[in-house]
């Protein structure tokens, strides 16, 4: 099966290599070709450039693409899709002066959705979540990153990462699986933290291992959650099974988080909501990727991931969702990059750049995703008719999104 896109007003982030992520000033270029077509052939992109030199091509479907603007889908590399029910009354507990912390001190927070996970059977887990990949799919995401973390028992956790390798068979966009054991402390361990830990390091990691169940492993470094010393035990504890950090830290407070993951070669580290001079200076050089979640911070309004101090001082930045239900009940990457750039100060070039090539690194995915470049997947997203990629962030609210194609079909 191939198709042909032509006519197309501008395609964005076209390489002809594929790079591993963008860094720095070089996030502010990105790589576009005008009045442009692109060939798709079953679900690799075979062939792109200008109309003018293009080929002679048989193909079975043809689109005309005037006015229009293709770019590669979204890489949403941070999301907990895998959730039972909601927490639309710790919302309303927000609005009325309550913090998250507190919320979470009276039993809400993540032990709330762990409660109504445990009494949810795999089957209607696995149904709910289905709703969220098919809506964050139409939405542009073409490969997501999902975490386990509210199940906080052996069985549930198992219960999580069988939902996110069945959504994965089940459906084409690209699903990588993190182990979160270590998301927050069950209250029947208030007081037993290195007991939990035990847990989660010798009776489930084992079994996630053995598996496969996940290809990354992930703790909530946090005042209140765990701390540096319990981050370094777990993902030393990991090393031995082969799963790559990924780990959330410097949401609400810095405690050295950012050193543990640099330390242990994490792949990305996760909200940097607050952050250091100390912390920016270790990420330099590095293979760990930054990764902001703007839409959290709208959401609880807390401060903002420091993009612009960050990248001025040369780092990569990626842009995730955080899709969960306490802090994030949104998987949509459009509005993800909007914020980025009303409230963060990001150029239109340095979110999407974020939000695709650096997205994709986040995943382990930069060869296959995140850019058009042959041989890469193909997935991609074909505008409405506007005027430039700066309207993309600019239509907050209305993403302007006519048709999404994952793996070379239309979704």
């Amino acid at each position: 099966m191939t198709t042909l896109i032509t006519n197309i007003k501008e395609l964005l982030q076209v390489e002809e290599q594929p790079k591993e992520m963008i860094c720095g000033k070089e996030m502010k270029v990105l790589p576009t070709i005008k009045n442009a077509f692109l060939f798709i052939e079953n679900d690799c992109i075979k062939d792109f450039g200008s109309m003018n030199n293009l080929p002679t091509l048989n193909a079975n479907t043809t689109i005309d693409a005037t006015n229009r603007i293709v770019f590669p889908t979204w890489c949403d590399s941070h999301t907990h899709i895998v959730y039972a029910g909601n927490r639309e009354q710790e919302f309303v507990d927000r609005i009325n002066g309550l913090s998250y912390e507190e919320i979470a001190n009276n039993g809400g927070g993540i032990l709330n959705s762990a409660k109504k996970l445990q009494e949810t059977s795999e089957e209607d887990l696995y149904e709910q979540s289905a709703i969220r990949i098919e809506e964050v799919m139409k939405l542009g995401t073409g490969a997501v990153e999902i975490k386990s973390g509210y199940g906080l028992t052996l069985e549930a956790e198992l219960k999580m990462l069988r939902v996110i390798k069945k959504l994965n068979e089940n459906y084409p966009i690209t699903i990588k699986a993190t182990f979160l054991g270590a998301h927050a402390l069950p209250s029947e361990f208030k007081n037993n933290k290195s007991g939990y830990l035990d847990i989660v390091i010798n009776e489930i990691l084992p079994i996630v291992a053995k598996e496969n169940l996940a290809e990354y492993i992930d703790i909530f470094c946090e005042t209140g959650y765990f701390s540096v010393n319990d981050t370094e035990r777990l993902l030393k504890a990991s090393t031995s099974y082969g799963l790559i950090p990924k780990i959330h830290v410097n949401q609400f407070t810095a405690i050295g988080g950012v050193q543990a993951g640099v330390k242990y070669k994490a792949l990305s580290v996760d909200h940097l909501e607050e952050m250091r001079d100390e912390d920016i200076e270790i990420l330099k050089n590095t293979k760990t990727m930054p990764v902001a979640l703007p839409s959290c911070s709208y959401f609880l309004s807390i401060p903002y991931t420091p993009a612009r101090k960050m990248i001025d001082a040369g780092l990569p930045l990626a842009l995730a969702s955080d899709y969960n239900p306490g802090s994030t009940p949104s998987g949509n990457i459009n509005f993800v990059v909007s914020t980025a750039c009303i409230k963060m100060k990001m150029t239109p070039e340095e979110a999407i750049n974020a939000a695709t090539i650096n997205g994709a690194y986040a995943m382990g995915l930069e060869k296959t995703h995140g850019s058009i470049c042959k041989g890469k997947k193909a997935n991609f997203i074909i505008t409405e008719k506007i005027p430039s990629y700066n309207f993309i962030p600019y239509s907050f609210g209305n993403h302007k999104i006519a048709q999404v194609y994952i793996d070379g079909k239309l979704i």
